[in-house]
């Protein structure tokens, strides 16, 4: 199996357009005036976009930019495989590895979350040609390699990066996350304590507060949990989906591109810090290339398996973490609850950005990942 993501079939890119082009349009629930995002996607921005897919827009030139990358394939042996087996499982994971310089220069781990990629740290990794870095394409999602069953947990994917970090002969290693990559970056933490020198994170998985929820929580904790709870409310139901019922969802979304464009489309405009416009923080070129990411891999069903596993998380991590929270993120935990869970050593406020940092705020996230770096720098010599 190749290291460098195979091109994308060209009766793939023919087929998707064609079913762009006969894209059919369905009656939908009137939605209130001057608010046509309250009730899911835009259906008229929708299908602007549909049309541009079809007509404009050009895989090969972002799959070109994609596959020039330095990627690596390594060939792990996951524990737990199809069908609930504990059996020792031949995986292999793809990742992307920058090499500094210096042969010395510390180890940075980037794990991503859903519904993105790789993708989501391409404007960091110029930010960081000082180190080491490493970006793992989660197993089940886009440019990962093919892997038994379908998909991983998050304390699977855990194992296998480990895996991957040891044929790359990192022993020790920061490791910076966000969303389903948090939950990788905690088990990776709870896994091996020795090899993880620090952790750079962006949030706390929800997890934490709708399964374990503080006895004697600070007034800061009540408002989070409150707000948490009402999010779930408002918002959460794609993940409800995406762990209760995620074959039925990925039919439809596996099989339409427009649907799929729809699903993800809510979720890059809503999460991100775009004011509403979605196309300032992801234009549409980009925003196409995220999507096409899917499509293209029919990976779509896969990405749920993170959500459809499920699993507890640690209760207690023990490497130091350096946070760097973004105002428009999903639900961010205070300082408080944090430190219950990680060895907090700093935390800082984004001043703006939202889930997909790293895309949406590559300097200030990059500024957190050199934070952690120091830090790890610092522990090794004590």
């Amino acid at each position: 199996m190749p290291a460098v993501p195979a091109p994308v079939a060209e009766e793939v890119l023919q087929d998707l357009r064609h079913r762009l082009l006969n894209y059919r349009r369905v009656p939908l629930p009137e939605s209130p005036p001057r608010a046509r995002w309250d009730r899911g996607t835009d259906p008229e921005f929708l299908l602007e976009l549909v049309r541009y897919w079809a007509e404009v827009y050009d895989w090969r030139a972002h799959e070109q930019r994609i596959r020039s990358w330095p990627w690596h394939l390594s060939q792990t042996r996951t524990r737990g495989g199809p069908g609930g087996t504990t059996a020792a499982v031949p995986t292999p994971v793809r990742a992307v590895h920058q090499r500094a310089a210096s042969p010395a220069a510390t180890a940075v781990v980037l794990l991503h979350g859903w519904p993105d990629s790789v993708l989501r740290f391409e404007k960091v990794l110029p930010l960081l040609e000082r180190h080491h870095v490493v970006v793992p394409a989660l197993p089940g999602f886009p440019f990962a390699a093919p892997v038994p069953g379908a998909g991983m947990s998050a304390r699977q994917m855990a194992a296998a990066v480990a895996e991957v970090m040891v044929d790359l002969r990192y022993d020790r290693y920061v490791v910076s996350a966000g969303d389903v990559g948090s939950d990788v970056a905690e088990h990776l933490a709870d896994l091996h304590p020795d090899r993880v020198a620090a952790l750079h994170l962006s949030d706390v998985s929800q997890y934490h507060f709708l399964v374990q929820p503080p006895e004697d929580p600070s007034a800061a904790e009540q408002a989070y949990l409150a707000h948490g709870h009402d999010w779930q409310t408002r918002e959460g139901a794609y993940m409800h989906q995406q762990r209760t019922k995620p074959h039925t969802l990925a039919v439809g979304l596996g099989d339409s591109p427009a649907g799929l464009l729809a699903w993800l489309l809510e979720k890059l405009r809503s999460w991100s810090d775009c004011g509403g416009d979605v196309e300032a923080v992801f234009p549409r070129e980009d925003l196409l290339t995220w999507v096409t990411a899917y499509w293209v891999s029919a990976c779509i069903g896969t990405s749920f398996t993170p959500y459809a596993t499920g699993g507890p998380m640690p209760s207690r991590v023990r490497p130091p973490a350096v946070f760097t929270v973004f105002p428009h993120d999903l639900v961010n935990a205070p300082e408080d609850f944090a430190r219950r869970i990680f060895d907090v050593r700093s935390w800082h406020d984004g001043g703006a950005g939202g889930h997909f940092a790293a895309w949406e705020q590559p300097q200030v996230y990059a500024a957190g990942v050199q934070e952690a770096v120091h830090l790890a720098e610092a522990t090794s010599q004590q």
